[in-house]
């Protein structure tokens, strides 16, 4: 019976010890490959492409001569799964503003700043003297925008997601597209032997 509980224990160890989770730091540039589904890498390679092709793109390149004020549409999400476009449109946004060729502003902040304002003109606890004046924010001239699709095909044990990011600058003067660009990504997951 000692016996018997002695090695119920030991399992129970060892099973444990087994079952112990392990937390590692990796390196965000890394490709990674955990399944199929949208990840860090594909984030990466959408971000790389679509900035380095309007940084890189002649006309484009005239306009930023002047560092023209862009505001971001927003990516639409049309695959099948929950994507955060918004860290996207993050990524894209702060690489073109850092090459100090755009400047931007940011619509997903608009009642917050109208909160401010109205705080610091109604309120009376601001000194009228600092508060900031009305009318005086600069208006954009390009809107950048885009969709992120994705076609889905499953045969037997192999499933293949194919998907498309589309992005587009246009003058919001004139209406004009000035650039526009497509990243495609590829992936193929195979079932192991046996279906593991």
């Amino acid at each position: 019976m000692k016996h018997a509980k002695l090695i119920f224990v030991l399992t129970a160890v060892i099973g444990l010890t087994a079952c112990q989770s392990k937390v590692e730091y990796g390196d965000a540039n890394e490709v990674e490959t955990v399944n199929e589904h949208f990840g860090s890498a594909d984030l990466q390679a959408i971000t790389a492409k679509m900035v380095d092709s309007m940084l890189e793109f002649p006309p484009v390149q005239s306009l930023s001569a002047q560092r023209p004020v862009i505001f971001v549409d927003g990516i639409k999400n049309k695959t099948s799964e929950h994507i955060d476009t918004e860290s996207v449109t993050d990524s894209i946004s702060t690489k073109l503003l850092r090459s100090g060729k755009f400047r931007f502003i940011d619509m997903t902040r608009v009642d917050a700043v109208r909160k401010q304002l109205d705080y610091q003109h109604n309120s009376g606890m601001v000194d009228p003297s600092t508060a900031i004046r009305f009318g005086r924010q600069i208006g954009a001239q390009y809107m950048l925008y885009g969709n992120l699709s994705s076609i889905v095909k499953q045969a037997g044990g192999t499933k293949d997601v194919y998907y498309k990011m589309t992005m587009r600058l246009m003058d919001l003067d004139t209406g004009l597209i000035e650039w526009s660009d497509e990243k495609e990504i590829r992936k193929v997951k195979s079932k192991a032997f046996l279906g593991l």
